[in-house]
């Protein structure tokens, strides 16, 4: 199975990157059809005097070119590769967003636990899903839908307090942005870990809570030390 990626880095006055249509819609096809996931098209970038500003026109967008257009974002994603190519089609640059609490969940964590979490779970051989890595230094660890209702009683039972640590759940009624879109002008989100046949099924949270908590505590707790 093959994701197309693409890393972009932070764009200048002198020349702006563009989000390549062909790639955008080749990777929302391919999500639907070979994943499974439901996509549907969000906002984009649009170049103007030298800068790049999201299509939602707001100048102090905190996500620029990589959210919903509307409310209704929910009724619009789709499962279909054909309505996906026939959506990405009508706008060949808009954002590839996945919502979860429908084929999975996303832990989101700071990209330093991210990675510190990572090299634990290759130690300890654990099964893991796809990983994103985001311009704002976030990583997403996909796994089975239902973690939302879970992770706070499982932080808790690994010792740490859930408000303490840096662990979001993305859950129903959310969404994510796929690769490769790119947020404004700080780059694209990225594959840490691709999807693969090795991955198609998921793991459920309790198997990833150990090494992200204990990373996440850890983080916390050096974030904690240096502003003391």
């Amino acid at each position: 199975m093959l994701f197309v990626e693409e890393t972009i880095g932070v764009t200048d006055t002198a020349h702006i990157p563009q989000q390549r249509g062909d790639q955008l819609l080749d990777s929302a096809v391919r999500y639907a059809e070979e994943r499974h996931w439901d996509v549907f098209p969000g906002t984009w970038l649009e170049a103007a005097d030298g800068r790049e500003t999201c299509s939602c026109e707001r100048t102090d967008c905190p996500v620029p070119g990589a959210h919903a257009t509307g409310p209704d974002w929910a009724a619009r994603a789709t499962g279909s590769a054909v309505a996906a190519r026939r959506l990405w089609s009508k706008q060949p640059r808009a954002s590839v967003l996945l919502p979860t609490g429908r084929t999975f969940d996303a832990l989101d964590v700071p990209e330093s636990a991210g990675f510190l979490a990572l090299a634990r779970m290759e130690r300890m051989e654990l099964t893991l899903g796809p990983v994103t890595r985001t311009p704002d230094r976030r990583m997403l660890f996909f796994v089975l839908p239902g973690a939302a209702l879970k992770v706070d009683d499982l932080v808790r039972g690994l010792g740490w307090t859930p408000e303490a640590i840096d662990l979001v759940t993305r859950g129903e009624g959310e969404y994510v942005a796929a690769p490769p879109t790119r947020i404004g002008g700080s780059g694209a989100v990225q594959w840490a870990r691709r999807p693969t046949h090795a991955n198609r099924w998921l793991p459920d949270v309790e198997d990833l809570m150990s090494p992200l908590a204990y990373a996440c505590g850890r983080e916390a707790a050096e974030e904690r030390a240096r502003r003391a």
